[in-house]
């Protein structure tokens, strides 16, 4: 088929040195609600950058518009050299390949086995790639996660930590340079949610990755970010490390460390 593609274990984009993310000027509404105004940052390669903000900021409106879920109202965004609201459906296939996706919902499917739900995007993006091959790729995310004894096993019968935990699988099996993480520990308990944390940064480390984190829960964020910014009244109101944010004296960056 000609829309079948090979999968790149390179963790590279070949030809393109720039930031990973290249957000501009971004706007996006819903009728009288303007949710994004004006909103810029840069993604470097191999950074994980937690963008923090109340519920209802904007923040999974902001990850839904850099993978093409949502399109914004004005302004750029460039993911990997392409531009992503002008993009077409196979383009944006093609980008996707190279983008995870962590829903806060985890999105698997309920009558599919563990094994199934990781197969699945191989099989939706068509990966040129062997049975035994697929088997290695399903065998070395679950361990990667800590899971291996799942395979067989249907979501029901994980718990809300395993199947976040899955749900990151599914997202490692096509090899992504960029992940992005909606809430990833939004509903669970806090230790749980200091086992996916820190899980970010080992994937960060074993993959390779350049992550954006949407989270507004504070020890998450002291886990996994390299930077933070701060998602407020719609824009990049205040960008720097966990430390330099923490020490803030401006009152609306102060209120998310009390």
């Amino acid at each position: 088929m000609d829309n079948i593609q090979k999968i790149d274990t390179s963790g590279k984009t070949k030809g393109y040195s720039g930031p990973v993310i290249r957000i501009q000027h971004l706007y996006k509404a819903f009728g009288d609600n303007q949710v994004l105004k004006d909103f810029n940052f840069d993604l470097n390669r191999g950074e994980n950058i937690v963008v923090l903000g109340k519920s209802g900021s904007g923040k999974s409106v902001l990850i839904k518009c850099m993978i093409g879920l949502m399109k914004p109202d004005s302004g750029t965004i460039n993911v990997l050299g392409k531009d992503v609201p002008n993009l077409n459906h196979d383009e944006l296939d093609k980008i996707r390949v190279k983008v995870g996706f962590l829903f806060q919902s985890n999105a698997l499917y309920d009558s599919m086995t563990v094994r199934e739900n990781l197969e699945f995007p191989l099989r939706r993006h068509w990966i040129d790639i062997t049975k035994e091959q697929t088997n290695q790729l399903v065998m070395e995310v679950l361990n990667n996660v800590g899971l291996a004894g799942t395979m067989d096993m249907m979501p029901a019968e994980l718990s809300g930590g395993m199947r976040k935990r899955i749900a990151l699988a599914r997202t490692l099996i096509l090899k992504p340079e960029i992940i992005l993480y909606d809430e990833p520990t939004t509903g669970l308990d806090p230790i749980t949610g200091k086992e996916i944390s820190n899980l970010i940064l080992e994937v960060q480390k074993k993959y390779n990755t350049s992550s954006v984190i949407i989270s507004h829960d504070i020890n998450c964020v002291k886990i996994v970010a390299n930077r933070i910014v701060m998602l407020i009244d719609g824009t990049c109101y205040a960008s720097g490390s966990y430390d330099e944010m923490e020490k803030s004296t401006d009152k609306k960056v102060k209120q998310f460390f009390e």
